[in-house]
């Protein structure tokens, strides 16, 4: 019953949050700080909507925020993966437009690549760090891996991580599927391995802060013409920094591993 209560919670608050969206867009206000505005409203809908459920469940948030093994190495480690995880983003849009996967339709559009890094005002900036690194991470955290993994923990850690990674995977878009899926992979496991939400909070942080850095900094092109395509070399390298970035997230799910205790 409070699995199936936080998600259904959970889609009316971005039901609400997607229709003040369309509101602050109709009032002017830009694309991403209307989206980072209209989130605001989730956690405050979230807890009012959840109250009951949360008053029940205090131990278990207890148990998922315990600190007794959050330590340097640990902390050091879920940035690397952050970081890595994008980085896999990043290479995986460059081998898919250089394979011609993805190429835009508007024969307006410059061939590039370009790339010009330009921040908007400071306060859109901390508006967007604060929702996308820290309200959304914990939002998603304690509902996808608190719940619904703890709850399909009792059917073992493959379906446990699957599971919560499907149901993180459709409340994001269409287009994201596959790399928000693997996201909650790694997400999933490490919430399995430290049995606290903490490491998967930091690199979900991690991933997120360096998404609305690009989002709203980076203005970047790249829309290479037929007779280009595909562009054998670059997404041959692409692929295997891609392979590398694979490589180092399993090493590094290893290590925190054994630094770890048994799962129960």
């Amino acid at each position: 019953m409070h699995v199936v209560s936080v998600l259904v919670a959970l889609t009316a608050a971005l039901v609400a949050r997607a229709v003040l969206q369309v509101a602050l867009r109709d009032a002017g206000i830009a694309r991403q700080f209307a989206a980072d505005l209209s989130y605001l409203v989730v956690p405050p809908l979230l807890v009012l909507l959840l109250f009951p459920v949360l008053k029940a469940s205090t131990t278990k948030l207890q148990v998922w925020f315990t600190t007794s093994n959050l330590n340097a190495r640990l902390v050091t480690k879920a940035l690397a993966l952050g970081i890595l995880l994008r980085l896999s983003w990043w290479c995986h849009l460059i081998a898919g437009v250089s394979l011609g996967l993805y190429r835009g339709d508007d024969p307006t559009l410059a061939n590039g690549p370009t790339l010009v890094f330009q921040c908007p005002p400071g306060y859109m900036l901390v508006t967007g760090a604060f929702v996308m690194a820290l309200l959304v991470p914990i939002v998603e955290e304690i509902i996808h891996r608190g719940f619904v993994q703890s709850y399909l923990s009792r059917f073992g850690p493959v379906l446990a991580i699957s599971g919560s990674a499907v149901a993180f995977t459709v409340f994001h878009p269409l287009g994201s599927w596959a790399f928000v899926f693997l996201a909650g992979v790694v997400f999933g496991t490490l919430f399995w391995i430290t049995r606290s939400l903490w490491a998967s909070l930091i690199t979900h942080a991690t991933i997120n802060g360096l998404v609305q850095l690009d989002w709203y900094c980076l203005k970047g092109q790249w829309n290479p013409p037929a007779h280009d395509v595909p562009n054998v070399a670059v997404a041959t390298t692409a692929l295997i920094l891609l392979m590398f970035c694979a490589v180092l997230i399993i090493v590094l799910l290893k290590h925190i591993h054994r630094g770890e205790r048994s799962p129960r």
